[in-house]
């Protein structure tokens, strides 16, 4: 069994990943934590496994850059796509990335999102409603998928007969950011950008000629800035509002998903859950890191630094795994193990440091009313077929998942 990690971790190429990887990638992860932590690509990207390692990359934004105008510049060219992920707010260093997240966090303060709960409690319930109606279920297009697209649409107040291009608009976008991209991707993606850039700029004339509620309307707050007069330009602001959604919808999505199915495939915790519904904030946390939505982030070395135990030149890109650090055993006990009641549970999906997840609060509270009320009102549910794959190493989640609810 040893020979055999040993030779999946000496195999690993992030280019060439295999139908099995897709399914389940988490033997391979192991493999490489335990033989290959910091293991060199032949991109020549280093690729990273261990809990610790991901930390102290992830607080050293000296050494370790998130501005990607280096690497995307090649990959993207002179493209919509590459102007918009080089501008949002993910993929810059201090003290860009400071001044966009305070504005942003500004909107997004815990004030804003206690007052969304209600407002979520209903939609959530209308699609139960819908849900029951029908006598049957696919998860994530019935479900899942709907709940971060309105919960985004109404923080920008999208009116609702306009929210229909949003899912494919941010899936085409993101779809982007995989390690291999093809030609058709990168088409989808840069026509997404520059459709969204369109729709934007109208979005944003009307809002300016007629402003919303600052405490409630995250676009009227991100126009108007801060009361000493901090802005945003309109370039960032077109692009953040992209942002938000995307960082958003397709995180939250698998969120949700992924957690229905692990609790499905776990009878025990399932169960435990519903007779604890109490229990649900850390079922989620539990979620989120036993099958992190985001399975990885990257940075570029600034300077030569030294990284479990390898010397990284400059210039040297550098993959941060997610799924792999959050199955670390020396910082989680029995971690292939799901655990609703884990703690502590100091996952990292949604990183850490300056770059840690902006609407992550807002992640739980959709991640905790989907779910809760999904299983309240359908504790009998159950995966009916065989769940489909969204075929993505970046993101890990499902495409579609038939359920029975009876």
């Amino acid at each position: 069994m040893n020979a055999d990690a040993k030779a999946l971790a000496a195999g690993f190429d992030l280019e060439k990943l295999t139908p099995e990887f897709y399914d389940d990638p988490y033997p391979t992860y192991r493999a490489l934590r335990e033989n290959e932590p910091v293991k060199r690509l032949r991109s020549g990207t280093v690729f990273l496994t261990r809990y610790d390692d991901l930390v102290t990359t992830y607080k050293n934004t000296k050494s370790f850059s998130s501005d990607k105008k280096r690497e995307f510049a090649p990959k993207y060219g002179d493209t919509p796509l590459y102007e918009h992920h080089t501008t949002s707010l993910v993929f810059n260093d201090p003290p860009s990335h400071t001044r966009v997240r305070r504005l942003i966090m500004g909107a997004l303060s815990p004030r804003a999102i206690a007052g969304m709960e209600g407002d979520i409690v209903k939609l959530v319930d209308g699609l139960l409603d819908a849900i029951a109606a029908k006598g049957r279920c696919e998860l994530i297009e019935d479900f899942a998928s709907s709940i971060p697209i309105e919960v985004i649409g109404n923080l920008l107040d999208v009116p609702h007969e306009e929210r229909g291009p949003l899912r494919d608009w941010s899936l085409a976008i993101l779809g982007a950011l995989e390690p291999v991209v093809s030609p058709d991707a990168a088409t989808r993606g840069n026509n997404a950008v520059k459709d969204f850039l369109a729709y934007l700029d109208t979005l944003v004339a009307r809002r300016r000629a007629n402003p919303g509620n600052p405490e409630r309307d995250v676009l009227t707050r991100l126009i108007q800035g801060e009361e000493n007069g901090e802005r945003l330009t309109e370039k960032e602001l077109l692009h953040n509002c992209i942002f938000l959604l995307n960082a958003g919808h397709e995180t939250t999505t698998n969120l949700i998903g992924n957690g229905l199915v692990a609790l499905d495939r776990n009878p025990d915790q399932k169960q435990r859950l519903i007779g604890n519904p109490d229990m649900i904030k850390t079922a989620v946390e539990e979620v989120l890191r036993y099958e992190s939505s985001n399975q990885l982030g990257n940075r570029m070395t600034t300077e030569q630094v030294e990284l479990g135990g390898v010397m990284l030149e400059a210039g040297t890109s550098v993959t941060l795994c997610i799924g792999a650090a959050n199955r670390d055993p020396a910082q989680f006990a029995d971690p292939e193990r799901f655990d609703i009641a884990r703690t502590p549970n100091r996952h990292l999906a949604f990183a850490t440091g300056a770059h840690q997840c902006a609407g992550m609060a807002l992640a739980r509270l959709e991640g905790a009313i989907a779910i809760s009320r999904f299983l309240a009102r359908f504790p009998n549910y159950a995966v009916s077929g065989q769940p489909t794959r969204g075929g993505r190493v970046r993101f890990r989640g499902f495409l579609s998942v038939p359920c029975a609810i009876s």
